[in-house]
């Protein structure tokens, strides 16, 4: 018998989809990192702890917006044109974004809200590139392929956050306009190879409006009550315990490590995530997935705690490793449903719900530990968001008993053309 081709051969445009937001994943992170260092070394030079904080969260809420109001459009658009092309746009947009970032560092007095303009844009094109990107990657693998190419894309984006922060911080470190020249450098590195990806990406033309097909996607997405509990817990449980604004301030008057420091901690969860993942591709979950999926959240929420409390980089880090390691649980369950599970006419409206209930996590998350930072300081804040995820954990446990109870991820194929029935205890077997 002879032995099958690798992954990446028998699929080039994967492999090149792959490698190319690989490096627009770095970069991203590498951005990032240097956003936050930089705002809230401005901060400091005239305010408190807890206000420099809650600049870095309006970095958040700065993307979020934009990303609020256009990502259910986007969605839409990315089950109408042609998905490859939508990513280029959105990443284009993203590359003259940094670049603006060069000449801001480069100022002698760099204004906040120079950069809070930036942001605002920046959470405009994510917008457009969450849904299509994930849309594009069904398209380029056949079905029987899809639970390898989404570990191997959830793979890339966890490495690619514990290598970002970590060279983002080394470069902030030196100099921020050279750290965001070099993401800048990546983000045209990662168009370049989208661009030589010749699959055709255009989904078949559904009837209706972009209102009508924007709508299907939101009832779709709520009558499946697994799917729908899922994200909406990963939402609420993030958005409290959500801890990454502050990570400045624990690294800079907490921890007392500096930029570099601050790119480690950085890295932690998605450290843990990545042995989480590999562990799952080796050991996948096949008996009381709901269950495991709330005490992996509820563990989130502990390690949050931990983390605030903790006065060592080591325990730190390794905190926010669990922390990590139980997120992707979540990861794993949620991109097996809606990946999967969702009719491939649907997937960028269905994707978009997904994304915007994680940008709502991971931005609003990240207002929401600055503003609470800003009236009890940043480990109160930590403190608090992580029992505050514990408690939603308990909640979403009552409120979703279908979710909770759900049971198997063994690859049996669902009823109804390939989507979930209301109460289904099945879904397809995936890592993530």
């Amino acid at each position: 018998m002879t032995k099958p081709a690798p992954f990446f051969l028998r699929h080039r445009d994967f492999g090149l989809f792959w490698t190319g937001m690989f490096l627009v994943n770095i970069a991203v992170q590498v951005e990032a990192v240097t956003i936050g260092w930089q705002i809230y070394a401005i901060g400091r030079e005239t305010l408190s702890i807890g206000e420099s904080a809650f600049l870095v969260g309006l970095v958040g809420l700065a993307q979020f917006v934009p990303l609020f109001l256009l990502t259910l459009w986007a969605g839409s658009l990315a089950d109408r044109h042609s998905r490859r092309g939508i990513v280029m746009g959105a990443l284009v947009v993203e590359a003259l974004c940094v670049i603006g970032l060069v000449f801001v560092a480069m100022e002698d007095d760099p204004q906040v809200s120079h950069i809070f303009a930036i942001a605002a844009v920046f959470g405009a094109a994510r917008a457009f590139l969450s849904p299509a990107s994930s849309a594009t990657v069904p398209m380029l693998v056949p079905k029987e392929d899809m639970p390898q190419a989404i570990s191997l894309k959830s793979l890339a984006w966890q490495c690619a956050v514990i290598g970002g922060p970590w060279l983002g911080g080394v470069l902030c470190a030196y100099s921020t306009a050279l750290s965001y020249a070099v993401a800048a450098g990546l983000y045209g590195a990662g168009l370049a190879i989208v661009a030589l990806i010749r699959t055709k990406t255009t989904p078949d033309r559904q009837p209706g409006s972009q209102l009508q097909q924007i709508k299907e996607g939101l009832i779709y997405t709520w009558r499946n009550k697994i799917v729908f509990g899922a994200i909406s817990l990963d939402l609420f449980a993030v958005l409290l315990g959500g801890a990454t604004a502050l990570l400045p301030a624990f690294a800079s008057d907490i921890l007392k490590v500096g930029p570099e420091g601050f790119g480690i901690l950085r890295s932690g969860p998605a450290i843990g995530a990545v042995l989480m993942a590999l562990a799952l591709a080796r050991w996948p979950l096949k008996r009381k997935a709901g269950a495991r999926m709330f005490l992996a959240v509820a563990a989130f929420g502990l390690a949050t705690v931990v983390f605030g409390l903790s006065q060592n980089m080591w325990l730190s880090v390794l905190a926010l490793a669990v922390l990590g390691a139980a997120d992707m649980i979540s990861v794993y369950v949620r991109q097996t449903l809606v990946q999967i599970v969702t009719p491939d006419h649907m997937r960028g409206r269905v994707s978009s719900v997904s994304g915007l209930f994680i940008s709502g996590s991971n931005e609003l998350g990240e207002f929401e530990s600055g503003l609470v930072s800003r009236f009890i300081g940043p480990v109160a804040a930590c403190v608090v968001g992580g029992i505050g995820t514990i408690g939603v954990t308990a909640l979403w446990a009552w409120m979703f008993p279908a979710l909770r109870k759900a049971d198997r991820l063994d690859g049996a194929e669902p009823a109804g053309q390939g989507s979930l029935p209301p109460h289904s205890m099945t879904a397809p077997a995936s890592t993530p």
